[in-house]
């Protein structure tokens, strides 16, 4: 079993505005580093290498970050305790605050690569349900199962 994570952030701007240019400079770094991360094992990206343009809402200020980990521990690492952490300080800088979730977690066959309407319909279980083994968070995690 893998961890999937999807995370969403709604840009303050467009992508190409000076407002997100620092974000936009260090995204190729930040998508390399999970790559090397332990415990990385696959993420959402086009054939550019990120997922910038992948679109799952309406609302094209609306990105989504999609990947799956061998675990809770190793995407932690990764969040929380690698490189990544400081710009995750600094996402109000270039990310508005949502109503609702913006992570879900579930666990995934290890050979099943989650889709990004998958991960919104996660997100959507989340703020319906609370957390329950088929959507949870870092606060409420579930173990995986035996079996899928």
């Amino acid at each position: 079993m893998h961890l999937a994570q999807i995370n969403i952030a709604r840009c303050r701007a467009p992508l190409d505005s000076p407002v997100m240019r620092e974000f936009v400079e260090q995204l190729d770094a930040l998508n390399h580093l999970a790559e090397a991360s332990p415990g990385f094992v696959w993420r959402l990206k086009t054939d550019s290498g990120n997922a910038t343009s992948i679109r799952v809402y309406d609302d094209p200020l609306i990105m989504v970050n999609l990947s799956t980990w061998r675990d809770a521990e190793t995407l932690k690492a990764y969040a929380y305790k690698s490189g990544h952490i400081a710009a995750l300080k600094r996402r109000r800088d270039w990310f508005e605050k949502l109503e609702g979730p913006t992570l879900a977690l579930w666990w995934v066959a290890a050979h099943e690569v989650p889709t990004a309407m998958e991960g919104r319909r996660r997100l959507e279980l989340l703020a319906t349900n609370g957390p329950t083994s088929e959507a949870f968070n870092f606060q409420a995690l579930f173990a995986p199962p035996s079996a899928l």
